[in-house]
């Protein structure tokens, strides 16, 4: 299998596909975040020590449930934390240590620094470190490399802006 080695080959495909986050996000209000879709659903609930927890299953249920803003962007947070930890070969938190801040600005500005952080490990990427074996987020024996989890990021980030950006348009649409 061939592995892509230009470094700013991923860092485009980033700036382009986190300009279409930036387009929804910028234009969420926090009511849009905890907003229901449909009767099945994932979202955040607020738990009892004044944080939020997640709708989770280890399994997946059968119908998917559709998942809020809140929920996408609490996923995305949790994935794209752990893609970084995996990078900067600090241990994995764990999904339970991921923790949301809240419907609003606060969930933008979190997300900004996640965007700021990948970033920042983006630049500093070599044709040798996109070589290198990357274990995350599939069994260590696939025999990919970072260069597939970097784009992995970069298409799970795509897929995630397009759910958030829809449900954002179905909610202004009176969904």
């Amino acid at each position: 299998m061939s592995v892509p080695t230009d470094p700013a080959l991923p860092r485009w495909q980033f700036d382009l596909t986190w300009a279409l986050v930036e387009y929804h996000l910028d234009r969420l209000d926090p009511a849009d975040f905890l907003w229901e879709p449909a009767p099945l659903c994932w979202t955040m609930r607020a738990d009892p020590a004044g944080g939020w927890s997640p709708d989770w299953a280890d399994t997946e249920p059968d119908p998917v449930p559709v998942p809020t803003i809140a929920w996408l962007t609490w996923h995305i947070g949790w994935w794209w934390s752990v893609a970084v930890d995996n990078l900067r070969q600090r241990p994995a938190r764990e999904r339970a240590d991921v923790r949301w801040p809240g419907p609003g600005a606060a969930t933008v500005s979190w997300l900004g620094g996640l965007r700021a952080e990948w970033a920042d490990i983006l630049d500093g990427l070599t044709e040798a470190d996109l070589a290198r074996p990357s274990a995350y987020p599939w069994p260590a024996d696939a025999g990919l490399t970072v260069a597939h989890l970097v784009a992995w990021v970069n298409a799970e980030l795509m897929k995630n802006a397009a759910e958030i950006g829809q449900l954002r348009l179905l909610r202004a649409a009176g969904g």
